[in-house]
């Protein structure tokens, strides 16, 4: 049930959470695929990063990817070997699962399409430097990044925030799933998070329209990686009709969180509720 604005955006909230069910899974499969890994690779060092690591998932945990990174040793490492590397750990893990069968290279990663989630294995390898290497297929080169900085900088962003920033991110991501996806998810928390540096987010709502407000003209701009490592990491909108899609999408996002927050203070909760569902699909409760 939801009455009042507060009450629906606290249902917002625990509708875009996985269950703890669906977490206990998680953890149980990704223990057996960093076994079967390890048995057939000198493995330095595995952990889950992603959105899963970030707190960030959001449900359904069935059209999700939950990331594990595999450090190697160096003696797997060679510098024209990033197709070949992504193909011998696919033989591996197809090894261990058979029956599953979609198990596919995916540019960095292979990626495991099970019943209930989706999951791609990164293989990688330190970093002089620091932060780590990982292989594109793709591109044929070794992309540089650091996946536990990314961990560190959400969570004391998150913190700053009050433990707000991470629900208000899962928000954005469940409006831009609503909106066929048109943003690469660590795109748009790396921009959420820089769109509110030193801003106070005083209650979802009005944090939501702040968000829409500011991404329309801040996402025509470079957003570089906060861990240091790349660059644009929003260089995947490489024309003007991409942006401009995405951009046109900020624009109604945001006329009508305004409108949705002028309808409520004007005592139509019920008006205002119908406008924000507009915004986040049937993540967003119906009045009632």
């Amino acid at each position: 049930m939801a009455t009042t604005i507060k009450q629906a955006f606290n249902k917002l909230k625990q509708n875009l959470e996985i269950t703890d069910l669906q977490e206990g899974t998680v953890s149980a499969r990704q223990q057996r695929i960093r076994g079967a890994v390890g048995d057939n690779f000198h493995v330095l060092d595995s952990f889950l990063t992603g959105s899963y690591r970030r707190n960030t998932l959001i449900a359904p945990l069935s059209e999700a990817d939950v990331d594990i990174f595999i450090i190697l040793d160096p003696e797997y490492f060679k510098s024209d070997g990033q197709t070949y590397l992504i193909d011998k750990m696919r033989t591996a893990l197809k090894a261990t699962y058979p029956q599953t069968s979609k198990i596919s290279r995916n540019g960095q990663a292979v990626t495991i399409t099970f019943a209930d989630f989706q999951v791609d294995v990164v293989p990688a390898f330190h970093r002089e430097g620091g932060g780590y290497l990982i292989p594109d297929s793709i591109s044929r080169e070794w992309i540089s990044t650091d996946p536990k900085a990314h961990v560190r900088i959400w969570s004391d962003a998150n913190k700053a925030h009050n433990g707000d920033l991470v629900p208000l991110i899962k928000m954005m991501k469940g409006w831009n799933k609503t909106n066929g996806q048109l943003l690469r998810s660590f795109h748009l928390e790396a921009l959420v998070i820089e769109i509110l540096n030193r801003v106070k987010i005083s209650d979802f709502p009005s944090g939501a329209r702040y968000v829409f407000d500011k991404a329309r003209t801040r996402v025509r701009n470079p957003t570089i990686d906060p861990a240091g490592y790349g660059g644009h990491i929003g260089s995947y909108l490489n024309t003007q009709k991409k942006l401009d899609e995405v951009v046109s999408r900020f624009e109604t996002a945001y006329s009508r969180a305004k409108t949705a927050e002028v309808l409520d203070l004007e005592g139509k909760t019920p008006e205002a509720m119908d406008k924000w569902r507009q915004i986040f699909g049937g993540y967003f409760p119906a009045y009632g």
